[in-house]
């Protein structure tokens, strides 16, 4: 018993270090401001000083570690909080609303986000002869999971590179591989390994989302998507909730009504020509929709942002 408490203060603190020693190299490429992406491609780092306002936002794959903070992700009627102590991972692309709830000036959010790559990890998984999961069934497709030192000294490395950038496109890759290859053996395996594996019903869902994600200003028939995955309509819509909280109607709308708002705030559309540009045929229709996710009307928002952007806001 003895020795197993000492191996286990020894972990901590070699854990405790790595956090540490992560926070401080992501403080470095982030002293000068919010420049998140970098030269590693798929790898952007962040840094806030202050908690943020909630931001609706699209998850694409990815997996996020904090250092230092913590951040909360609502997906649907889920919440899903990670810190120095969780890794936050999304399978699929998912409509959430996100916030930094953990941060200040002398304790800064320190957080970064790894893109993944689902075609690397399928060909890990044939490498490295890992089995699919033993349920085909489809699952939500965002969880948080447990850091381990393995999987913060991979990171570790990977950043590392930034200092030296002719290594990058050589290491940067390695390095890549080995976090996948952790995340598909650790405790959110199975969870990803659904949605690589040939002919899960998580892989027709992603299916679907690409489809919707190309085609979100066309009228959705539930039936013909289905049938584009190779499903019933009935399973289809089952299992798209399951991944991703929400219908497909709830999930085009989502997609419709951020890209209007993209198109106000970037190219100053007025509000009727973005509702059409995105496929709203009613513009009551969409301000009605579009004050009940964002939470107030499209003129008053849009000023509201533009204020903040320009440092007018609260």
């Amino acid at each position: 018993m003895q020795k197993q408490a000492v191996k286990q203060v020894f972990e901590d603190n070699s854990m405790e270090e790595a956090r540490k020693a992560l926070g401080k190299s992501i403080a470095r490429w982030t002293d000068k401001g919010d420049q998140p992406i970098t030269a590693i491609p798929g790898l952007s780092l962040y840094r806030r000083d202050e908690p943020t306002q909630p931001t609706s936002i699209m998850y694409e794959p990815r997996i996020c570690m904090v250092a230092q903070g913590a951040k909360r992700v609502l997906l649907g009627d889920d919440t899903f909080v990670y810190d120095e102590h969780h890794f936050l991972i999304a399978s699929v692309d998912l409509p959430t609303v996100v916030q930094i709830i953990k941060a200040s000036r002398e304790k800064p959010y320190l957080g970064l986000v790894l893109k993944l790559d689902q075609r690397e990890m399928a060909q890990l998984m044939v490498d490295s002869n890992l089995p699919p999961p033993r349920s085909q069934q489809s699952s939500r497709g965002m969880a948080t999971g447990e850091v381990t030192l393995p999987l913060l000294t991979a990171f570790q490395r990977l950043i590392d590179l930034l200092v030296e950038p002719k290594d990058i496109p050589i290491l940067a890759p390695i390095m890549q591989r080995e976090i996948f290859y952790r995340l598909l053996v650790g405790d959110q395996g199975a969870r990803l390994r659904q949605i690589t594996s040939a002919g899960s019903q998580s892989q027709q869902i992603a299916r679907a989302i690409d489809w919707l994600k190309g085609n979100f200003t066309r009228p959705l028939r539930i039936d013909d998507l289905a049938s584009h995955v190779n499903m019933s309509p009935s399973t289809f819509h089952h299992h798209f909730r399951t991944l991703t909280a929400m219908s497909p109607l709830q999930y085009q709308k989502w997609l419709r009504l951020n890209e209007a708002r993209r198109l106000m705030l970037s190219e100053r559309t007025d509000a009727t020509t973005a509702a059409f540009h995105v496929g709203y045929e009613s513009p009551s229709q969409f301000s009605r929709e579009y004050s009940r996710l964002f939470g107030t009307p499209p003129l008053r928002d849009i000023t509201s942002l533009r204020q903040l952007a320009h440092g007018e806001g609260a």
